[in-house]
């Protein structure tokens, strides 16, 4: 999922995708357009800003029509969200209600951040596939390329690159059709103890022919589908035990009452629930706590 927060240190590794928005020589479906019909417009939205301080989409809104769905941008939002793809926004924040704040980078990125160098796009791209591999351990060229959003044909000469530097190694993984990569200092742990509910947005998550190779795990976040068609529910998280996926859990906060629900539980084929239940106890009563409900 691309909506994810990031450490504020790898502004400049984004840079390049910010000027490239700014350019028009990478498109979106729906903000480019906008901007190239209603410059003026965007750039008085970004004017405001800079005079009046951060802002939402709700206290510029040009909307005089009941909202009718979660994309049902007006075009204050548009606009807003046009210059924060191109980076001369950025959210500082989320409101009561959720939705993103927005303020200039001068104002919400730290001062040494700012003024930390802009690589090339080249230098870029291979600094995220080497925190691509930090990260995931062991990939293919394809899970190194979606970990940050890249292109696969884009990422692939820059792989090599890495090869032939002596930053990445070539291994081969059982199962796997694909070659597969290791950062040079990689070490293969004893034993592996990660136990968690995993948000559906997470990075283990979201590639899924990954979470399949490695853990024979098919996930689908049925948010978006309709009730009658869920198969596990509605906000359903996997939960990770041991470095192995055994489960996932339909849960809901009952704010009015300080609850954690318990939707369901589903454990994977072979799993028997009386195996995960000491441990997946001790997660929920985490996530309790760290959502701020009584129980």
């Amino acid at each position: 999922h691309e909506a994810a927060h990031l450490p504020v240190e790898l502004h400049p590794m984004f840079r390049f995708k910010m000027r490239a928005a700014r350019s028009g020589k990478m498109k979106h479906w729906g903000l480019t357009s906008f901007y190239a019909e209603n410059k003026a417009f965007v750039k008085r939205i970004l004017k405001h800003v800079e005079v009046n301080g951060s802002t939402s989409a709700r206290e510029l809104s040009t909307r005089t029509t009941k909202k009718s769905s979660w994309w049902d941008w007006d075009e204050a939002k548009t606009a807003l969200e046009y210059l924060f793809l191109t980076g001369e926004l950025m959210s500082c924040g989320r409101g009561s209600d959720f939705a993103r704040v927005y303020d200039i980078p001068e104002r919400v990125l730290p001062k040494k951040i700012l003024q930390m160098p802009t690589p090339s796009e080249t230098e870029a791209r291979k600094e995220l596939l080497v925190r691509a591999i930090h990260a995931q351990g062991v990939a293919t060229m394809r899970d190194l390329a979606d970990y940050y959003r890249q292109k696969p044909a884009v990422v692939k000469p820059l792989v090599s690159e890495l090869v032939e530097q002596g930053v990445l190694r070539e291994v081969s993984v059982d199962g796997w059709q694909d070659k597969a990569y290791v950062h040079r200092n990689a070490q293969l742990p004893k034993r592996l103890f990660a136990t968690a509910l995993l948000s559906p947005f997470d990075s283990l998550v979201w590639c899924r022919p990954r979470n399949e190779r490695l853990f024979n795990f098919h996930y689908r976040i049925e948010i978006y589908t309709p009730q009658a068609k869920r198969k596990f529910g509605y906000y359903v998280l996997p939960f990770m035990m041991n470095g192995e996926m055994v489960g996932r859990v339909d849960l809901k906060a009952d704010r009015a009452n300080s609850k954690l629900l318990v939707q369901s539980v589903h454990t994977e084929r072979g799993v028997k629930r009386a195996t995960i239940n000491r441990a997946l106890s001790t997660e929920l009563q985490h996530m309790s706590s760290w959502l701020g409900l009584r129980r």
